[in-house]
């Protein structure tokens, strides 16, 4: 495999770690109709767990089955796809070294109003198992932020000492953050600099709105004239706040919307600098066909032919 000088530029941020880990980082951003452009996109499937079987798959029956997602991160030409561990053993055989994987390590579920996730799986496991990387979410500002992040401080150094990467979603929710604080652009930011901070090689946030939460970065914002006023420039900033563009820094896709909502979103995300979606629900709730065509789409804005 011959490596880009893109994703070169992108590992040597990456000072600190084993030419293992590079190695694995390096899997994730070649493979695909996107590999080598920095770019990327992945699949993520852990709502089963999330939000329940039904209302994850039954709008589209056919993703019940773990076979179905392997199947479309493949053929879509995605650069890699995340799941928790049944999902993910469920196929590993079948598709072994068919596209690079990644073992989400911690999960919530909606039986339990705590904030919090439990650790649902290990480095082991995801050895075992073929993975490029290890995936997990903290939820900066809930009354857990502490505990999951001395969690992801330990599954982290075990993973990096096997040459296995670190993906990290950073939610803010919980504690004193209201909804409308989740998503603002002040928390985002912040949650996305904390992951980096925490050792995290990929971070995973949700799209920024203008919103702002903490008074004292309001006043910042306002004082520095910060641009927020598009989402491109929002997702600039979070670009930013990860290391200067030093870390990877990917956005999710959100609850489920229209095609022009997705391709509006992908193309601030281009425009913005960063380095690409982790689109789940409003790909695999749709059908085979439109699902592809759809990531298709995702793809070539990313390629700057859309």
């Amino acid at each position: 495999m011959k490596v880009t000088q893109r994703v070169k530029k992108i590992l040597a941020g990456y000072e600190s770690d084993t030419p293992g880990t590079k190695a694995n980082l390096c899997r994730i951003l070649m493979h695909g109709k996107l590999g080598g452009t920095g770019k990327m996109v992945i699949l993520p499937v852990d709502q089963g767990v999330e939000h329940g079987p039904a209302r994850s798959f039954a709008p589209n029956p056919d993703a019940y089955d773990p076979h179905y997602h392997y199947q479309l991160a493949i053929d879509a030409g995605l650069n890699a796809y995340a799941a928790p561990l049944g999902q993910l053993e469920a196929g590993a055989d079948t598709f072994a070294g068919a596209v690079p994987t990644i073992l989400k390590c911690n999960g919530a579920n909606s039986l339990s109003s705590n904030k919090d996730q439990a650790v649902t799986a290990t480095v082991s496991d995801a050895l075992r198992l073929g993975c490029a990387a290890i995936g997990f979410t903290i939820y900066p500002g809930s009354e857990d932020q502490y505990e999951q992040i001395e969690e992801i401080r330990e599954l982290a150094e075990e993973a990096k000492s096997v040459g296995l990467a670190v993906v990290m979603w950073s939610y803010p929710r919980g504690g004193m953050v209201s909804r409308e604080g989740e998503t603002a652009m002040d928390v985002c930011a912040y949650a996305a600099h904390l992951a980096c901070q925490l050792g995290a090689h990929i971070i995973k946030v949700k799209p920024p709105t203008d919103a702002m939460f903490l008074d004292a970065a309001k006043k910042v914002y306002k004082d520095r004239k910060i641009d927020v006023s598009t989402l491109a420039a929002r997702i600039s900033h979070v670009t930013q706040s990860c290391f200067n563009g030093r870390r990877i820094v990917v956005f999710s896709g959100g609850e489920a919307k229209d095609l022009d909502g997705i391709f509006n979103e992908v193309r601030a995300i281009r425009d913005g600098g960063g380095n690409g979606s982790i689109i789940g629900r409003n790909t695999f709730q749709r059908p085979r066909d439109e699902a592809l065509a759809m990531l298709d789409s995702i793809i070539r804005i990313y390629q700057g032919k859309m």
